[in-house]
């Protein structure tokens, strides 16, 4: 009885175990925050290098501090100290810098630079002692982002204490007008202790020659390993123009593993590995370049210069603290006739468009106008890519309880806080507007409630409000960096500019109550979107005007772009109804959701050129809101006309391809006309409604597959993406159709609906191991009635030691989210977005109707213009 009862309370603990696994799914770790410094008008650069992020986290950047380069070919360097004492680890970078005047930037850490001066010359040295490689950049490349729980490691008793930031300005004709650059990055540090170390390896040839006309030259470079095991996770390439293919690989007992290639005329971003790969001591790294000397008339040489070539592997890695080296070198062949076996595929270049290739190597010429984010989406069809995640509704969120008005506007301030903008106790409807647009309701007064609202983000605690009496039917609200509030407001036809506790307007755009389509009036304008990196100001006006202005930071025109939708096919720069704008820093684009014309436009910043535009069938007739974290666009469209099948729902796109990865609905309630949409980095949604007065959150959640395997003579599991990982392009069925998923989700639906998700949550706890062994006992008592003791316990015990052998074997090893780390000391890897930095060559790289969003009952088919 003894042994029956242990049984039964080791099932118990496994039981409870994996129930409350099932309660612990893994977050997504946010690792950047855009809070960089204000810049002035001449120069982007600011008197505020470190911003706290936390009580842990803070943010340091290092800028260029307004130089012109003279003459092409200049390098410039410039040092920051790092402004801590302890140890601190760089988990993040963010460039800002542009290939139209930054050829590369390298980022080194040391504890002592070549000089104290304001910059300098980089013949003068970078570092006085030995230097590491930290970042580098080129091309355009986006931001790098490095895996969970790694960082580099600075400061303390064995980091470097300094930063030291190297610009080549190539080919200085982009200076003609002689601005000043600051030119740089941001960093992101933080105290806590990181568990794996990062490190670059950087294989690199010195002494390759390219004879002019050869059609094919190969540049070799191999090297043994003797050093405690690393883990590579990243991988960048890099030449200059000659350059075709450039491929690494681990080379053990005569078998070559990829470790990455690509062509160095696509951004030089770093990739992630396709594959884990571990190098361990006495392993061979090679890497081979294959360049062509066809076009020139001399030998080509490796160099510095844009007119030079170079030969780059580089390679990140992490490796376990202890045994920790953050940078090494490999700059010889020690065994050239390992390369007689190398893979063939190292000799075959990668084709790139011939339109591309204008660009990366255009240097301001003719080319230089071209749409440069053609050469960003071919880096992403070279790149492959996962994704890994759902985005489902957060049902233990409260805010959907809010007691709103009609929401309009929603954004995330600086700490990831919800901002709603919404219309208390005003309704617009039938009666709100005349045949001339001008409100006629102006009687009831302004609104008499706080109309902006911060909420927390994960309890909808309210931590601040403001508004009072200063609106009448608000629409539109964004943020810009320095944390004020940007609105629009559909009945005074006006812009607001308000301080984060201030209870007049800083700004006011346009004329209160009086809609117009000149410079100084707005017609019912509907958003509002603050470059940080400029502060221009871009205005979507609107309802009955269709066109998107542009305003200087003190509220000066500019310019403006687009026109009235025409009959027949909808052309570029054509709008009907302007409703929604994400502004893309990163690509110097504006995004609008073109609400009736039921798409995304894109446009170029500076000068309002249409790029591209994003239209999917599954948006219906209208797409209402769009908004942008790296990489992705999160859009919401319209209700479906009657006859009509497509249903209302929230999209995740790729921003590069434009590709629907994902769509969600909520799981409480339905969707009535969503009317805004905002996103974080960690992928966090959250959607207003102003038809329901609700705003829901949604977030994300691993899609994964699970699969034993044999790592180091260990049983571990690993986690795969459950989605199809292809070449080219993230691919993933936007929707489940697991009838049994969608039952479980409706079944958790009721349960929060009348009872509580915690309460749920608890009681599950509870009364799954006691129903579980209540049923081995009946089992247990069952089988002594039929079959002798001995046998009954016999076989008890054996089940219970494949349910303990099977849930030991889940937890005895490292978790591999999407094939893409190696397993290692039981740690957890995330999956790793596409990690980028530089890139030294500064070769250059696109009348129907609608449901109204009034209350009152919309007019027969096809309905008139939507006024919300």
């Amino acid at each position: 009885m003894a042994g029956l009862f242990k049984n039964l309370l080791v099932l118990f603990f496994v039981f409870q175990n994996t129930c409350l696994g099932f309660r612990s799914p893994l977050s997504v770790f946010k690792r950047y925050k855009d809070t960089t410094r204000s810049f002035s008008s001449e120069c982007l650069g600011s008197d505020q290098p470190v911003i706290s992020l936390g009580l842990s986290d803070f943010a340091l950047d290092i800028r260029m501090p307004g130089v012109t380069p003279k003459q092409s070919d200049t390098y410039l360097c410039m040092s920051v100290p790092l402004p801590v004492d302890d140890e601190a680890y760089v988990v993040d970078f963010k460039p800002h810098a542009s290939m139209d005047t930054v050829h590369h930037m390298l980022l080194f850490g040391c504890n002592e630079p070549s000089s104290t001066e304001n910059y300098w010359d980089c013949d003068e040295g970078t570092c006085k002692d030995k230097s590491n490689i930290l970042y580098a950049w080129a091309r355009n490349a986006p931001p790098t982002r490095l895996p969970e729980g790694v960082g580099f490691r600075v400061g303390g008793e064995t980091g470097g204490r300094f930063f030291v930031l190297q610009v080549h300005y190539g080919d200085i004709s982009a200076f003609r007008d002689k601005h000043k650059d600051c030119s740089g990055v941001t960093l992101h540090l933080t105290h806590q202790k990181q568990p794996l170390i990062a490190g670059m390896y950087l294989m690199m040839s010195v002494n390759t020659v390219i004879p002019p006309g050869e059609k094919a030259v190969d540049a070799d470079i191999a090297c043994h390993y003797k050093r405690f095991p690393m883990h590579l996770f990243a991988y960048r390439v890099h030449t200059h123009r000659l350059g075709k293919v450039v491929s690494g690989y681990r080379v053990r007992n005569g078998q070559w593993t990829l470790i990455g290639r690509q062509s160095p005329q696509l951004p030089q971003a770093f990739y992630p590995v396709e594959r884990p790969v571990e190098v361990s001591y006495d392993d061979t790294l090679a890497a081979r370049c294959v360049f062509s000397g066809e076009g020139r008339t001399t030998e080509t040489h490796i160099g510095g210069t844009a007119n030079d070539e170079m030969c780059n592997f580089y390679i990140m890695y992490y490796m376990e603290a202890k045994h920790a080296v953050s940078y090494m070198t490999c700059t010889q062949n020690a065994n050239p006739e390992l390369f007689r076996n190398i893979p063939q595929e190292a000799n075959v270049p990668i084709q790139i468009m011939s339109d591309m290739l204008k660009m990366t190597h255009g240097h301001h010429e003719e080319t230089k106008d071209s749409d440069k984010s053609s050469l960003l989406k071919q880096a992403k069809k070279e790149e492959i890519l996962e994704q890994n995640f759902h985005i489902e509704e957060a049902v233990e969120w409260p805010g959907l309880d809010l007691k709103l008005g009609q929401v309009s506007g929603l954004a995330l301030d600086a700490e990831n806080n919800l901002v709603i903008f919404h219309r208390g106790d005003h309704v617009w409807d039938e009666n709100s507007f005349d045949n001339t647009f001008v409100y006629q309701q102006r009687g009831l007064g302004p609104i008499e409630q706080n109309t902006i609202l911060v909420l927390h983000p994960s309890n909808a605690k309210l931590l601040h409000s403001l508004g009072k009496s200063l609106f009448y039917l608000p629409h539109g609200l964004s943020i810009d960096k320095n944390g004020n509030y940007w609105v629009t407001d559909v009945a005074l036809h006006q812009v607001l500019k308000l301080g984060p506790n201030e209870k007049e307007p800083l700004l006011t755009l346009g004329v209160a109550l009086q809609p117009g389509s000149d410079k100084n009036h707005f017609c019912q304008p509907t958003d509002v979107a603050v470059d940080p990196n400029t502060g221009s100001i871009y205005v979507s006006d609107g309802y009955c005007n269709s066109r998107i202005i542009q305003f200087s930071p003190n509220g000066l025109y500019l310019m403006q772009w687009g026109e009235e939708t025409s009959l027949g096919r909808d052309k570029p720069g054509q709008f009907h109804i302007p409703h929604s704008l994400a502004l893309i820093p990163d690509f110097s684009q504006l995004c609008v959701a073109d609400r009736e014309n039921g798409r995304i436009q894109c446009f170029r910043l500076e000068t309002g050129e249409f790029i591209r535009e994003i239209k999917h069938k599954s948006f219906g007739r209208e797409l209402f809101a769009v908004s942008y974290v790296p990489g992705l666009l999160f859009a919401v469209n319209g209700m479906p006309y009657p006859g009509e099948a497509e249903p209302v729902q929230g999209f995740v796109m790729n921003f590069s391809t434009g590709e629907i990865t994902d769509t969600f609905i909520p799981l409480r309630k339905s969707f009535e006309m969503p009317h805004d949409i905002v996103a974080s980095e960690d992928k966090t949604v959250f959607v207003g409604d102003v038809h329901a007065k609700a705003v829901w959150k949604f977030a994300s959640t691993e899609k994964m597959e699970h699969r034993s395997v044999k790592k180091a003579g260990i049983e571990v599991q690993e986690i795969k993406e459950s989605g199809t990982i292809v070449e080219g392009r993230l691919k993933n069925n936007p929707e489940s159709t697991d009838p049994v998923k969608k039952q479980e989700k409706q079944h958790l639906v009721q349960q929060h609906t009348s009872t509580g998700i915690s309460f749920v949550l608890i009681t599950t706890l509870l009364i799954i191991p006691v129903v579980v062994l209540l049923a081995i006992l009946l089992f247990i008592r069952w089988r002594k009635t039929t079959v002798y003791r001995g046998d009954g316990e016999h076989k008890l015990d054996s089940s219970s030691g494949r349910i303990l052998g099977r849930v030991r074997g889940k937890g005895s090893g490292g978790l591999n989210l999407g094939n893409f780390f190696a397993s290692h000391k039981s740690y957890s890897r995330k999956g790793f977005d596409r990690v980028s930095t530089e890139g030294s060559d500064q070769e250059k790289d696109e009348d129907e109707g609608t449901d109204s969003e009034e209350e009152c009952s919309a007019p027969p088919t096809p309905p008139a213009p939507s006024s919300f």
